[in-house]
């Protein structure tokens, strides 16, 4: 015969507080990472289009609609891309106009 054991609570088996590390946090840091997200978006989305195009050149790609969905999302990358950048000039020239 099996014994059932007495369930516990979770916040028993849990630390009430956690140990983190303090980070320093960098002006701006949120924003870059954001934009490197998004540089790192572009590269492999255009990566993704090149080898669907090399593979529709020489006859390897199954389905052509790949290619067209691969180019979507290239051009929708690169899309967000410029409207971070141009929201990140905006801010820019917002705090510049600032007077004190």
């Amino acid at each position: 015969m099996n014994i059932v054991s007495k369930i516990s609570p979770l916040w028993e088996t849990m630390p009430l507080t956690k140990v983190e590390e303090k980070q320093e946090t960098v002006p701006g840091a949120a924003f870059a990472d954001l934009f490197g997200a998004a540089v790192e978006a572009v590269r492999q989305t255009d990566e993704e289009k090149a080898h669907a195009q090399y593979l529709l050149a020489t006859g390897q790609l199954d389905n052509p609609a790949e290619l067209q969905i691969a180019s979507s999302k290239y051009e929708m990358s690169v899309s967000l891309m410029v409207q971070l950048r141009n929201k990140g000039l905006e801010a820019f020239n917002e705090l510049m106009r600032i007077s004190l």
